[in-house]
C-alpha cells in the first residue's frame, strides 16, 4: 500500500518521479545509444539495397552477348524481312525467294446445294432423315480417318467432324482445318503444317464429290519454300521464315529478290554503359552524401518523455539533426567507394599493346574529386570506340577476372557482403548475426536488467516514503494526546 503524503503533506507522487527521472538516466542513455545503432544500421541497409540493384546490370557487362549488336536492312521488305541473331556477322548478301512454303488447300469447287436445292448454309442439314454417309479422309502421313454421319449433322458439324479427324487405329491427329462458309456455300480445308510432304485426301465417293467437293479434286499437297542465299540454293522449307549464316529471314514473297545488309549497331551497348554509369552515379552520390553529412553529437535521439514536452515541429527538428551524419567519415563505406574507383579505373591487365585497357580511351572518366568519383561519358567517344573497335571495348570489359565487368561485379559483391555483415542483408529472412544486430541485441538484454532494476528502486522509495509517512503519522496522534491530556482539563 502506498501513502500519498497526508501526514506529511509532501508530493510524495511528484518526489518519486523526480527521483526516478534521475534512476533512469543510465537506461535513457542506453536507449539513445540503440537508437544511434538502429538508425546507422538503416544507412547501412539503404547503401547495401543500392549496390544490390546496380549488381545485375554489372553482371550484364562481364558478358560478350552485352556488346554483340547488330542492325540489319532489307532492299525489298515486301519480300524478305531479315533480324539479327546472336551469330550475326557484318556483311551483305543477296536473297532470291524462289518459292513460299504452303499449306496443302482445298475448297468446294462451286456453291453446295442443300437438300431444299438451295445454297447451303452452315446450319442446314446434310442428310435426308434416316439415312447416313462415310468416307474417309487421308493425310500426307499416311493417316487415315473415317467420317461418319447422321441425319443430324449440318454442314457446320460435318466442317467440326472433319477438323477434329483422328487416325482410326492410332488416334492421333491428321493436323487439318475445315470450315464451311455460309456466305458462299463452301467448305474449305487445309493442313495446319506446311510443306510438300502435306497433303490432303478425300475418298472419291458420289456423296464427297457432290456435298463437299462439289467438282474440285479430291486431293492437294503443300510446297516447300526454297530461296537462293548469295547464290548457294537453300531448298526443303517447311516455313516461311528460316535461319541461314546468323540471319533470321522472314520470306514474304516468291519471285523476288532483296539485298541484306548487316552492320555493328552501337546502340544496345552504349545504351547499356551508360545505363550502368548513370545508375552507379547515383549510388556514389548517396553514399559520399553520407559519408560527408555533419553529425551533430549535441543532439542525442529524443525519449518518449523528452518527446512529450515538445511541439510535433519541434521534435521533426530534433531529430533531423540526431539523425545527421551517422555514417560520417565511416571507414567501411569509405573503403567501398575506393574498392569501386579502382575496379573502374585500373587498366585491365593481359591486353595486348597497343589496344584499348583503361576506360579513359573510351571516352568514361572521373570528375573533380569534389565531385566524390562520379563517372562522366564522352558520349561521342564511346560511340566511336564502340563503332570503330567493338570487339576491344568487349575485350576491356569481358576480359575474364581482369576484365572491367568482372571486376565490378565482384567488388560490388564483397561491398554487399561487408555491408551485409555490419548491418545485415535487406529483405532476407536469414537469421541476422550482424555486428550491429549484436549490438542491439546487447542492449536489449541490458535494458530489461535495468527496467527490473527501476522498478525494485521504485518500490523501495515508495516503502521509504511509506515509512516516513507511517512515523509522522504516529507523531501527529501522539502530539494531539498531549496536547489533550496536558490542557484538556483547563
Amino acid at each position: 500500500m502506498r501513502i500519498t503524503g497526508m501526514a506529511s503533506g509532501m508530493d510524495i507522487d511528484q518526489m518519486v518521479k523526480d527521483l526516478m527521472k534521475a534512476e533512469r538516466i543510465p537506461m535513457d542513455k542506453l536507449f539513445q545509444k540503440k537508437q544511434t545503432f538502429e538508425w546507422q544500421k538503416q544507412d547501412y541497409r539503404d547503401i547495401n539495397l543500392s549496390l544490390s540493384s546496380i549488381r545485375s546490370m554489372a553482371s550484364e557487362l562481364r558478358f560478350s552477348s552485352a556488346f554483340i549488336s547488330y542492325s540489319t536492312n532489307s532492299t525489298n521488305e515486301t519480300a524478305v524481312k531479315a533480324s539479327p541473331t546472336s551469330n550475326t556477322s557484318p556483311g551483305t548478301h543477296s536473297v532470291d525467294v524462289v518459292s513460299l512454303a504452303k499449306t496443302a488447300k482445298l475448297n468446294s469447287g462451286s456453291a453446295i446445294q442443300n437438300l431444299s436445292g438451295t445454297n447451303a448454309k452452315s446450319t442446314d442439314k446434310v442428310l435426308a432423315a434416316g439415312t447416313t454417309e462415310t468416307f474417309t479422309v487421308t493425310n500426307g502421313g499416311g493417316l487415315t480417318s473415317t467420317v461418319t454421319l447422321d441425319d443430324t449433322d449440318t454442314y457446320g458439324s460435318l466442317a467440326t467432324k472433319i477438323a477434329g479427324a483422328v487416325d482410326d487405329s492410332t488416334g492421333e491427329s491428321l493436323g487439318l482445318r475445315a470450315n464451311f462458309d455460309s456466305t458462299t456455300s463452301r467448305f474449305f480445308f487445309s493442313t495446319k503444317e506446311m510443306g510438300a510432304d502435306k497433303s490432303i485426301t478425300f475418298q472419291n465417293t458420289t456423296f464427297v464429290q457432290n456435298q463437299v467437293l462439289a467438282g474440285s479434286a479430291n486431293t492437294a499437297s503443300g510446297t516447300d519454300g526454297a530461296i537462293t542465299f548469295d547464290g548457294i540454293q537453300v531448298t526443303g522449307l517447311k516455313q516461311n521464315t528460316t535461319t541461314v549464316n546468323g540471319i533470321k529471314l522472314d520470306l514474304l514473297q516468291e519471285g523476288q529478290s532483296a539485298t541484306i545488309t548487316v552492320q555493328s549497331d552501337v546502340s544496345m551497348p552504349f545504351d547499356k554503359i551508360k545505363a550502368f554509369v548513370e545508375k552507379y552515379n547515383e549510388t556514389i552520390e548517396a553514399a559520399e552524401k553520407e559519408l560527408l553529412e555533419k553529425r551533430y553529437r549535441d543532439f542525442p535521439p529524443l525519449t518518449d518523455e523528452q518527446k512529450e514536452s515538445m511541439s510535433e515541429k519541434e521534435i521533426e527538428l530534433w531529430e533531423e539533426k540526431a539523425k545527421s551524419g551517422m555514417l560520417n567519415n565511416d571507414p567501411v563505406v569509405r573503403g567501398i567507394l575506393t574498392d569501386l574507383r579502382r575496379a573502374w579505373l585500373d587498366p585491365v591487365q593481359g591486353i595486348p599493346t597497343g589496344e584499348l585497357n583503361m576506360l579513359s580511351q573510351i571516352g568514361i572518366n572521373t570528375g573533380d574529386y569534389r565531385e566524390g568519383g562520379k563517372l562522366f561519358i564522352d558520349e561521342k567517344k564511346l560511340k566511336d570506340a564502340l563503332q570503330n573497335k567493338p570487339d576491344e571495348v568487349m575485350n576491356l570489359f569481358t576480359k575474364g577476372s581482369e576484365g572491367i565487368g568482372e571486376r565490378l561485379y565482384s567488388s560490388i559483391n564483397e561491398s554487399i557482403d561487408k555491408l551485409g555483415k555490419k548491418a545485415g542483408t535487406p529483405g532476407t529472412s536469414l537469421v541476422d548475426n550482424s555486428v550491429l544486430s549484436k549490438r542491439i541485441k546487447d542492449i536489449d538484454e541490458r535494458m530489461r536488467d535495468w527496467e527490473d532494476r527501476l522498478t525494485r528502486i521504485e518500490d523501495r522509495y515508495w516503502r521509504q516514503f511509506t515509512a516516513l509517512e507511517t512515523a509522522m503519522n504516529r507523531m501527529n496522534q501522539q502530539g494531539m494526546w498531549i496536547q489533550q491530556n496536558l490542557f484538556g482539563g483547563m
